[in-house]
């Protein structure tokens, strides 16, 4: 079910309403109500994918059980690593199956040998690299004695599956989110202003800006053959704009639509298109994966504790699982290896702190420089990202930048309309930066009619401009 469908427009509002009007004083009553709920909304896509959900968390519930009550250090560890081993296995089989059996029938044939590769192929589950690692982080803090383990599978199975995040994150905690499930909720009118308003900003810049973008960085890469350097140049602009715009569109809409039913969500975007420097730029891009990174990769290699050497080593093994998580192709290695290279000269730096220093009137220049060098950057990147193999990635490259011969922008009407709505999104996500929802950053200052009039222009922007329905850009991954 997509949140930008009819489906979940009539599915939120249902379960709002027998969430707070008949379950509102039974909060065991509710989680059921929660866990039903997601199990039907992961189910409307493929109702086999849920075996695959409910096996993984119930090898975590029972590792957890135990992990709280066993003392014997082997035991544990043993405990641990079922829960690692088996949350990698089903990730690793249906994510990469299909890629090694074509990578492994390539090198034979390169060699000279004809096999037969089969006609089984692997179909992936939506969402089981984010429910994987949630659910694997919960054994991992059990483990460092840095969490309890639940005794109540009810919450523990809806806190795995909970619909809001369940597909493209945020990735949470379950030092943050289990709590929640443990407590009563209340109907805060705060909590659904809030998240109504998230809602709508989420599905402006996912309906309105990354929807127009989608169709031209979809004719661009199919077509980038017949295209100057300089269009192309400017579709990887608008791939970054693109896929920035649909994902935290996303994550707007999920910690909104968590907030409607009295939850919170972490973060999962800080305005990264304005980081000044690599390192900044990935700690504010899907907080949640880097955090996950960070905790239970980077620090247990060492960190930056011992050397810049080593330092360097974990970053580029950081980047390395990063590009394996995000998809199983060669293009996705190279695309983490180039940002692995990105970020060399900031770590190298002893005073690399990745924050954004304060503005003052002499440097603002410089600042937007940094700014717009970094996401430039970044979008150079995004080729190996966005491209069908390593090929088409080399391919879209070098005709980029062997076309030099006029300046012919695009002529599209959608082009301008979508980089239009690209601009709107970028200023008020910079004049309301320091806020949660960016929109209402900038609508605080304003009178109540001004705000109206906004929401009604937003709604209409996404009811009639909004592009056509498409899935969510990391439903992929």
């Amino acid at each position: 079910m997509l949140f930008n469908s009819l489906e979940y427009l009539i599915f939120l509002p249902i379960v709002f309403g027998i969430y707070w009007l008949i379950f509102r004083k039974y909060r065991n009553a509710q989680n059921i109500l929660l866990l039903v709920a997601s199990y039907f909304f992961y189910g409307f896509w493929d109702w086999r994918f849920l075996i695959l959900i409910a096996v993984s968390s119930l090898i975590d519930y029972l590792c957890g059980l135990r992990l709280e009550k066993v003392k014997s250090r082997t035991q544990r560890k043993w405990l641990l690593w079922t829960s690692i081993i088996t949350n990698l296995s089903i990730l690793g089989f249906f994510k990469y199956f299909n890629f090694f059996l074509q990578s492994a029938t390539e090198l034979l044939t390169y060699i000279g040998l004809q096999v037969n590769p089969g006609s089984l192929q692997i179909i992936l589950p939506i969402g089981i690299s984010f429910y994987t690692f949630q659910s694997m982080s919960y054994t991992i803090d059990i483990y460092r004695r840095k969490s309890t383990a639940t005794k109540d599978p009810i919450t523990f199975f809806a806190y795995v599956a909970f619909f809001p995040q369940l597909v493209a994150g945020p990735i949470e905690r379950a030092s943050h989110l289990l709590p929640q499930f443990a407590r009563n909720r209340k109907l805060d009118y705060v909590s659904i202003s809030f998240g109504l308003k998230l809602i709508l900003w989420g599905l402006f810049k996912k309906m309105v800006v990354a929807d127009n973008c989608a169709p031209i960085v979809d004719w661009t890469f199919k077509n980038y053959q017949e295209l100057n350097s300089w269009q192309l140049l400017y579709g990887l602009v608008l791939v970054q704009m693109q896929i920035y715009a649909d994902f935290s569109g996303y994550c707007d809409i999920a910690i909104g639509s968590a907030a409607l039913l009295g939850f919170s969500l972490k973060r999962n975007f800080e305005t990264p298109i304005f980081s000044t420097n690599v390192i900044e730029y990935w700690r504010r891009w899907h907080i949640s994966l880097y955090t996950w990174f960070r905790d239970y990769v980077y620090f247990p290699l060492g960190g930056n504790r011992q050397g810049k050497v080593k330092q360097v080593r974990n970053v580029f093994l950081v980047f390395l699982i990063s590009s394996l998580w995000h998809g199983a192709g060669w293009n996705f290695f190279v695309w983490g290896l180039v940002n692995f290279i990105f970020m060399l000269p900031v770590i190298t730096q002893s005073n690399a702190s990745g924050q954004t220093p304060a503005y003052t009137k002499t440097a603002i220049m410089k600042e937007i420089a940094k700014m717009v060098s970094v996401f430039l950057a970044i979008s150079f990147s995004k080729v190996f990202f966005r491209a069908e193999n390593l090929s088409h990635s080399f391919q879209y490259l070098y005709a980029s930048v062997t076309n030099w011969s006029s300046f012919l922008p695009f002529t599209s009407a959608q082009v301008w309309l979508a980089t239009g709505f690209a601009i709107i999104q970028i200023i008020i996500e910079w004049r309301g930066k320091n806020y949660l929802n960016n929109l209402e950053g900038v609508l605080s200052r304003t009178s109540r009619a001004q705000r109206w009039m906004v929401y009604y222009a937003l709604t209409f922007s996404i009811i009639f401009i909004g592009g056509s329905k498409r899935e969510f850009y990391y439903f992929q991954f």
